[in-house]
């Protein structure tokens, strides 16, 4: 099992969480909100096989952004996975849209030439994080959680993106209305724990069974094959990364 995009450091027990995800085979892409936070897990995910550690500025702290800029030009070398970077204009990130904006061009511009694996945010700013990606050169990358537009999600498959599919979208008419929508080859798992919930407790990566189910039924396949075919998305994606740029 692949588990694209959690925030294992914000769990109560974060240690719990990741020796339970190795214990269940999950690969999981631990991702972070802000470069200091990337520091603090530093040495308990590096060096471990199952757990890559990204390097996240995430839009709905950007209130911290400025003073952690600097951090993130200085550890960016260090990770091959970024993550959470992007852009959110819903009533709870408004406010701090133009620091967003800057925040997310100096993201792009600190990865000009670099081959990264990047796991974005886009809620209600799809159109807007699309045209940067698009400035930028930069294709292809993961947009976990979309909720947008069907005609932005078209674009940005057309440019190569792929998308990660979570518990609460199997579960949501917008977010069945999306997986129905994207070509198999394009799809990957995520859990996005602790956000996500599941029987009124915080997901956790194992939880990304519950997508491989639910796409087993869409697809009319067997986990094994659903599987397989997550497996293969991720690595013609992470080939296509470190061969596109």
């Amino acid at each position: 099992m692949i588990d694209t995009h959690c925030h294992v450091d914000l769990y109560p027990d974060p240690s719990a969480v990741a020796k339970a995800a190795i214990a269940a085979g999950v690969s999981t892409i631990v991702v972070t909100n802000l470069p200091s936070a990337y520091r603090r897990a530093y040495p308990f995910i590096t060096g471990v096989k199952q757990l890559r550690l990204a390097l996240g500025l995430h839009p709905l702290v950007a209130q911290h952004h400025k003073a952690e800029r600097a951090s993130f030009k200085e550890l960016v070398d260090q990770t091959f996975y970024i993550g959470e970077v992007g852009l959110d204009f819903s009533p709870q990130g408004y406010a701090t849209r133009d620091i967003q904006l800057a925040s997310f061009q100096f993201v792009l511009d600190t990865l000009q030439g670099k081959p990264k694996f990047i796991t974005l945010h886009s809620r209600r700013a799809e159109a807007a994080v699309l045209e940067l990606l698009q400035r930028a050169g930069r294709s292809p990358v993961v947009f976990h959680w979309y909720s947008g537009p069907l005609t932005v999600m078209q674009s940005a498959l057309e440019q190569g993106h792929y998308f990660s599919i979570n518990p609460a979208m199997t579960l949501s008419p917008n977010g069945q209305k999306v997986i129905k929508n994207l070509p198999i080859d394009r799809v990957l798992t995520e859990s996005d724990g602790p956000f996500v919930s599941i029987d009124n407790r915080p997901a956790v990566p194992s939880d990304v069974a519950c997508v491989e189910a639910y796409l087993a039924q869409h697809w009319q396949n067997n986990i094994k094959e659903v599987q397989r075919q997550v497996l293969e998305n991720f690595r013609s994606l992470l080939l296509k990364v470190k061969t596109e740029l």
